[in-house]
């Protein structure tokens, strides 16, 4: 009888005690996100298939990781740069000076490609204007990972010229006259 008493006792404990545990016991709340992607070079002067398919990782290219807050201002700055596969990928801080980052404020560009040949700025993917961040790619347990689209160089034989008027002026001679054929 004492010993059914003594081990009804001891589950009693076991029992109070793993529940107290598993209450206290929380996962850790992740402090930092993930943001990663693919640098690329693309050379235009290929064929067709070679253009599309024959994209080649840059080793050493930066990416920078800019966050603004709401009143336009920068809180946030960091850059990586790539591997042999042309991956990065940026550990980012989720507190900054007490507060919590807004991620949707995040844009992420390229800045410098190390190869002498692809080095020229593309917008595909967002490399040359920016890529916003807004939704995760993945999230699983503790592991936010925000997963940019392919940022592409391109050689300077590829580079196309700006050709948009966006000042609205016409060309015109010494006489204010504009140039160009007669109506």
């Amino acid at each position: 009888m004492a010993n059914a008493i003594t081990l009804l006792f001891i589950g009693m404990l076991v029992c109070c005690t793993n529940n107290i545990l598993v209450s206290a016991w929380k996962e850790p709340a992740e402090e930092v996100i993930h943001v990663g992607g693919k640098v690329m070079c693309q050379d235009c002067s290929q064929g067709w298939n070679e253009w599309v398919k024959g994209d080649k990782p840059i080793k050493g290219a930066k990416v920078s990781l800019t966050c603004w807050d709401k009143r336009n201002r920068a809180v946030y700055y960091t850059s990586d740069t790539t591997d042999v596969l042309g991956l990065y990928d940026m550990t980012v801080d989720k507190y900054v000076n007490g507060k919590e980052l807004d991620v949707k404020g995040c844009y992420l560009r390229l800045v410098s490609s190390p190869d002498d040949v692809c080095n020229i700025l593309t917008d595909f993917g967002g490399g040359k204007s920016g890529f916003k961040l807004s939704n995760p790619t993945s999230v699983y347990r503790s592991l936010i990972k925000y997963e940019a689209a392919t940022f592409y160089y391109t050689t300077p034989m590829c580079d196309m010229p700006e050709t948009d008027n966006s000042n609205g002026s016409e060309a015109k001679d010494s006489q204010g006259q504009r140039q160009g054929g007669y109506y």
